[in-house]
């Protein structure tokens, strides 16, 4: 037991040690990914959004490769799952609301 101390206290400091810099790589993308948009940004959001109802009534989404489609349905997943973590952190349960 006395030689297990030592040895967790060096495995958590080089687990800090290698666990630096990829934490500083995922808050530099956290800063510029996760703000919410500036007012400046709206129009192009409105256009982005009138973009993909023209393109559903257009069906001009049959046109796009199968590389553009599997990136939409990654970030509508992710969407989805940004929801979902709401949800859990707005009602304070990770399992169903209280009825």
């Amino acid at each position: 037991m006395a030689k297990l101390v030592p040895k967790l206290a060096s495995l958590a400091r080089n687990l800090l040690q290698e666990a630096k810099p990829k934490l500083k790589i995922i808050q530099a993308y956290a800063r510029v990914e996760l703000i919410p948009p500036t007012p400046s940004e709206f129009p192009a959001i409105k256009k982005g959004f009138s973009n993909i109802i023209n393109a559903a009534k257009t069906g001009r989404y049959k046109e796009l490769t199968v590389r553009e489609a599997f990136l939409n349905t990654l970030v509508a997943a992710e969407v989805y799952c940004w929801f979902f973590i709401g949800e859990c952190i707005g009602k304070r349960h990770i399992v169903g609301y209280k009825v």
